[in-house]
């Protein structure tokens, strides 16, 4: 990828961002725009985020993104300044609930090593001294 169109990248993702923190606050409080990958010809975005909650705050989230793709669209063209506008598709980024399913998996390993109570293996160490 070119340094252009990694700029390109993080400036749109900004914009959209601020958009949303600007215009739509209490629906985006659970929302994380985490990339935006526009293509090389800048004519499509793919935006990538990730939600907080459950599932039906995902589906509230990809609800909202399908509503208001074209107004999002408007107002990043608005403030980029590109040869094209490009065409926003939002898809759910899973990343961060893969790494925090990942994390507990890891928690609930170190709980079965230590004896099945966490911090039970400080508590014998604190005595041992």
């Amino acid at each position: 990828m070119s340094l252009r169109l990694a700029r390109v990248n993080e400036l749109v993702k900004r914009e959209i961002g601020n958009y949303l923190r600007t215009r739509y606050r209490s629906e985006s409080v659970c929302w994380t725009i985490t990339s935006v990958e526009v293509s090389p010809d800048l004519r499509n975005a793919t935006v990538a985020y990730s939600v907080l909650g459950d599932e039906l705050k995902s589906r509230e989230a990809q609800a909202f993104f399908r509503k208001h793709a074209g107004e999002i669209r408007k107002e990043v063209s608005d403030h980029v300044i590109l040869k094209y506008s490009p065409k926003l598709q939002f898809v759910r980024d899973h990343g961060i609930e893969r790494g925090n399913r990942v994390m507990e998996i890891l928690d609930e390993l170190e709980t079965e090593d230590s004896g099945g109570l966490p911090g039970q293996d400080r508590a014998e160490e604190a005595r041992e001294v």
